[in-house]
């Protein structure tokens, strides 16, 4: 097959990650016939640096034309980059808003499992028995607060800003669905988490849910509300299955998701539109405090890789090939500083401390 991939690397980190991302796909493609065709593009700050803006229509063209995207990340540091003396319109970030809205990609999967070699890693209590949670968020992308109307004015000598949340039915029908759809290749549970106490949003979000639901009757549904599922991710992870949510809410949540399994830097995701067409990045942001050191961890864009030959190319096999090598990787005892046990009393027997590349042909040799 040929696999026709625009590539973001992007800033801080994104880079050094997104090099070893493509370093195990080009070994997946050596072993299994495939051919690649990588496009680099620029998108937050390495192209306000090189044109200005965060996000050109050329490059939206190439993302476009491309069967999908692997990004790195992008930002850096607020109080320091003087891409933050821009108009937010012109930041880093505003160009991650833009290509979600251009390329249609309305729904975000964020999956959350611990890894075994990792259980001590994860912050929460210990049970007996061990943390086995293994979850999935789905998040909607390209609506709410973050696409609303907004302003920010002076009004009567007071300075007042306003964010518009508005939600239509097709929007959250087409996300919830995607969330079934998963859900019935899981284990046929789905959480839809809302506000629906307070929020015109969320009400009918949860009639939108109830109506999906009707088409899957054997998937079994709830709905939660944003605070107490929170709450629950930290005290039993292991109760969800598919948890389908709005942009804001599925931005909070994923993070404290990705949290709970040891490292951020663990965590894949995708961002799918109608199509097959998907753009696929680490959870984790640019880490610019750690840029060029060949310490981060890269395991995250690696999965992500994955996470595109299963969605975006239908490649199941290559994609198992991938997520069984990091497991091998673990297993063998390599870590990044991150996931690298610490305290005076850390057990480092048969723990070996990876560099980023290093970590990256680790995972390769497994492959």
């Amino acid at each position: 097959m040929n696999l026709n991939i625009a590539v973001i690397a992007g800033d801080g980190i994104g880079p050094e990650i997104v090099a070893q991302a493509r370093k195990v796909l080009d070994r997946v493609a050596e072993k299994y016939g495939h051919t690649i065709r990588y496009t680099d593009i620029l998108m937050g700050g390495s192209s306000i640096d090189v044109y200005g803006v965060p996000l050109t229509d050329e490059t939206i063209d190439i993302a476009r034309k491309s069967d999908a995207v692997l990004m790195g990340s992008i930002g850096g540091d607020p109080k320091t980059s003087p891409w933050y003396k821009l108009d937010p319109t012109l930041r880093p970030e505003a160009g991650l808003l833009k290509i979600r809205k251009a390329l249609g990609l309305y729904a975000n999967l964020r999956p959350a499992y611990l890894f075994k070699e990792l259980a001590d890693s994860c912050p929460l209590a210990a049970r007996e028995g061990g943390r086995k949670f293994d979850l999935i968020i789905v998040r909607e992308l390209t609506g709410g607060l973050y696409f609303g109307e907004r302003w920010t004015k002076e009004i009567d000598g007071v300075r007042t800003a306003q964010d518009t949340l508005k939600y239509d039915e097709n929007e959250i029908r087409r996300v919830v669905k995607t969330a079934f759809e998963i859900a019935a290749k899981r284990r046929g549970k789905v959480t839809s988490v809302d506000k629906a106490n307070v929020l015109d949003t969320s009400r009918l979000w949860r009639k939108i849910v109830e109506e999906v639901s009707a088409d899957y009757p054997d998937i079994e549904v709830s709905s939660m509300y944003v605070d107490n599922a929170a709450m629950q991710l930290v005290l039993n992870p292991e109760q969800f299955d598919v948890v389908v949510t709005e942009n804001m809410f599925g931005d909070i949540l994923s993070d404290e998701a990705a949290e709970i399994t040891g490292s951020i830097g663990m965590l894949s995701s995708a961002s799918l539109n109608e199509t097959s067409f998907g753009l696929y990045e680490p959870a984790h942001g640019s880490a610019p405090d750690i840029a060029g050191q060949n310490i981060a961890n890269p395991i995250a864009t690696i999965l992500s890789a994955a996470m595109m030959l299963r969605y975006t190319f239908g490649l199941g096999e290559e994609a198992d090939a991938i997520e069984n090598a990091v497991r091998k990787t673990l297993s063998d005892g390599c870590r990044t500083i991150d996931i690298m046990p610490r305290g005076k009393d850390a057990d480092l027997t048969g723990l070996s401390l990876q560099k980023c590349d290093e970590m990256g042909d680790r995972v390769c040799e497994r492959i």
